[in-house]
């Protein structure tokens, strides 16, 4: 099969697509015919070579989410039929034509629900609603400020946020037409977070109050401006840094306001399955009844996944890039 793997970390050019043998499902797993899979800034990370929770070694083939066709049955496997259309998240190897993932963790796609809708909501959509509802714990009437609020956590932050009834959620986008982009799907105010002082407009935004609530994706030294955004008693969930720069806080600033920083990486709720298979099963009802809506931006070949690093990389992007491996070059 034609798989994307990187040998050595590096810029984009170092994603390989290349020819790797066929995975064959072992017991109690299933083999997936992948029709689409998701892009997530993590792929960039852990292909430079960033500090990463999970190690990437060599050759490494990078994709968390797919959706796809059951095209195998491990043995043991006997209630889920070959043809079924299915998503699986499998926090890595996605970037292939074939994939094996345990049995227990794929989830059945509704009909007339497409492949590359359905690998656009897994990742991104499970970021944002496992940080909203069980990390953040946000309230009906609070306010949220939500960075990169046009990319693919982002854009469903947006929606899931005014779902949950957030009082006031303010978009951070780098552009005016990613800022216009996020009032579209439901942001009340956006502020442009390259200024030096787009935090003093936050607080204006409310009141002088600050947000309730933070999501912060950017890292360096945003980390301490979102700070000075954040109300008395405020909290700020780090998800990543897609800066690449660390974040330095002094402890000190955030006792006399009693703010509370909270890192998140989604791969750590793997063991919670339960968990996971609720929130998917409550995305897939949003989007089939049309109150969230999957921001599909870049749709490419696999054999395209540089390119689609680089502009990913490069903040040209909005809403989620998908890959199909299927495609012809």
């Amino acid at each position: 099969m034609k798989a994307v793997r990187f040998h050595a970390t590096g810029g984009p050019e170092v994603l390989v697509y290349e020819d790797v043998a066929d995975p064959v499902p072992g017991p109690g797993e299933v083999l997936i015919k992948v029709e689409a899979v998701g892009m997530n800034y993590a792929d960039v990370m852990r292909r430079r070579g960033d500090d990463y929770p999970d190690p990437s070694p060599t050759p490494f083939i990078l994709g968390i989410e797919v959706a796809g066709t059951v095209a195998a049955l491990g043995e043991g496997v006997n209630d889920i039929p070959v043809g079924l259309s299915v998503v699986a998240v499998p926090g890595s190897r996605g970037y292939a034509q074939y994939i094996t993932v345990p049995a227990a963790t794929v989830i059945p796609l509704p009909e007339g629900f497409d492949f590359v809708h359905a690998a656009a909501l897994l990742g991104h959509g499970l970021t944002a609603s496992i940080v909203l509802k069980h990390v953040a714990k946000i309230q009906p009437g609070e306010t949220i400020l939500i960075e990169g609020a046009a990319g693919g956590v982002g854009s469903f932050a947006i929606q899931l946020a005014k779902h949950y009834g957030a009082g006031k959620i303010i978009a951070a986008a780098s552009t005016p037409e990613k800022r216009a982009k996020a009032k579209a799907l439901g942001a009340d105010a956006t502020v442009d977070y390259t200024k030096p002082d787009w935090a003093l407009e936050v607080l204006r935004l409310t009141d002088g109050h600050g947000v309730n609530i933070v999501i912060e994706t950017t890292g360096g030294e945003t980390v301490n401006q979102a700070l000075d955004a954040l109300a008395p008693f405020g909290r700020m969930i780090f998800l990543g840094q897609s800066s690449g720069q660390t974040a330095l806080i002094d402890p000190w600033r955030l006792t006399s306001m009693n703010h509370t920083v909270t890192g998140f990486y989604v791969n750590g709720f793997a063991g919670d399955p339960d968990l996971l298979m609720s929130e998917i099963g409550s995305l897939i009802g949003l989007v089939m009844s049309g109150e969230v809506k999957i921001q599909v931006g870049l749709v490419l070949p696999l054999s395209k996944t540089a390119e689609a690093h680089r502009l990913l990389e490069s903040r040209q992007t909005t809403g989620k890039v998908v890959l199909k491996p299927w495609d012809a070059i």
